[in-house]
């Protein structure tokens, strides 16, 4: 079985060197401090992609490691978004309504998972893809409960009588939430649960052969899959503050796909790099259009074409993605000044897809 570079796959080795202990140190510092240095809508927009890293890391355990892509993703979200609004509403406290969430989009993941894993390819995004229009015109049109399509307020999230609605506070909830997940992750890929997930996506048949239950393998990646969105929704509705149904619609889909595709497939810290990047874009799109002539600037398509541009240059010149690169990048830091070229060159892995090619 061939190799991947999941980027916290093996804990054993993750922080044994003294370099990677003071560099995710320093990382671990930086953002302890960024709150107490950035303005408070600095603070906000790394809330935001601190949320997204939650979702993108659900999808790359459904699509990088499992092989099953999905384009419904955004469906979770808005349950979760919901179900935690719904919750809190209600009285329930944040902990307890984190988890019944969690559970929820779980429990969503599992229904959606059973039917879905009888097809593959183009055919299971089509699944999903229709899934989550379904969904978003649900959220719409269920008045009594969701407020239809003029949405929600969202209660302030407290805990232990202690408010933490403030950009500070907020943003410390959202980066927990992403280190509890993020290690769970890290442990399973190193369980053999996960060493399944990657058997499936090399070879279904190789998997079959060597015991692994593949359907119900399948089916628990899109369990987990969805509460990690589920999550991230809950946390999501609480940055937003008014939840609607159009805010969780396919264009929320298109960007975990693409933080997840660019990041690089099969690792878990290609999707933090992913959700990074593409959290990071509505705000260089902004600059942009300021920095264009008026009437450039103000043509519709912009965003689309930003978005499409930088898909075409990663599937282009580094189909790896971000993960790769920064493979490379500590080869070369590693092995330097003695680095040679033929050192860096990467083998190629191929996918299920391009196997039999």
């Amino acid at each position: 079985m061939a190799r991947y570079e999941t980027g916290f796959e093996d804990g054993r080795r993750l922080l044994r060197r003294r370099p990677e202990r003071l560099a995710y140190g320093l990382l671990a510092l930086t953002l302890v401090a960024a709150p107490w240095l950035l303005p408070a809508y600095h603070v906000g927009e790394a809330t935001f992609i601190l949320i997204m890293c939650v979702a993108s890391l659900g999808l790359m355990t459904l699509t990088g490691f499992t092989g099953q892509v999905s384009l419904g993703q955004s469906a979770f979200v808005g349950i979760g978004a919901y179900i935690h609004t719904i919750l809190l509403t209600q009285g329930v406290p944040l902990p307890l309504s984190l988890l019944l969430t969690t559970g929820g989009a779980a429990l969503g993941g599992l229904l959606v998972g059973m039917p879905a894993i009888r097809v593959s390819g183009l055919h299971l995004a089509m699944v999903t893809m229709a899934f989550a229009i379904v969904c978003e015109h649900v959220l719409g049109r269920w008045k009594s409960v969701t407020g239809g399509h003029s949405g929600m307020a969202v209660p302030d999230p407290t805990l232990f009588g202690l408010s933490l609605g403030g950009p500070r506070a907020f943003y410390f909830l959202c980066l927990m939430v992403l280190a509890v997940v993020l290690l769970l992750l890290v442990n399973l890929m190193r369980s053999a649960t996960g060493r399944a997930f990657i058997g499936i996506r090399d070879s279904e048949a190789a998997a079959q052969g060597l015991g692994i239950d593949v359907a119900r393998t399948k089916v628990l990646a899109f369990s987990l899959s969805a509460a990690c969105s589920g999550l991230a929704g809950a946390l999501l509705a609480h940055q937003m503050q008014h939840i609607t149904p159009e805010a969780f619609g396919l264009a929320l889909s298109l960007q975990l796909v693409l933080m997840v595709f660019i990041g690089g497939l099969g690792s878990l810290r290609g999707a933090i790099l992913g959700a990074i990047l593409i959290g990071l874009l509505p705000s260089f799109i902004s600059s942009l259009k300021e920095m264009l002539p008026a009437r450039l600037g103000a043509q519709f398509g912009l965003e689309l074409f930003v978005y499409g541009a930088v898909l075409t240059f990663f599937v282009l010149l580094e189909p790896g993605g971000l993960n790769s690169r920064w493979v490379r990048i500590r080869k070369v830091l590693a092995e330097f000044p003695w680095v040679r070229k033929s050192s860096t060159h990467q083998t190629k892995v191929y996918m299920k897809s391009e196997r039999y090619r």
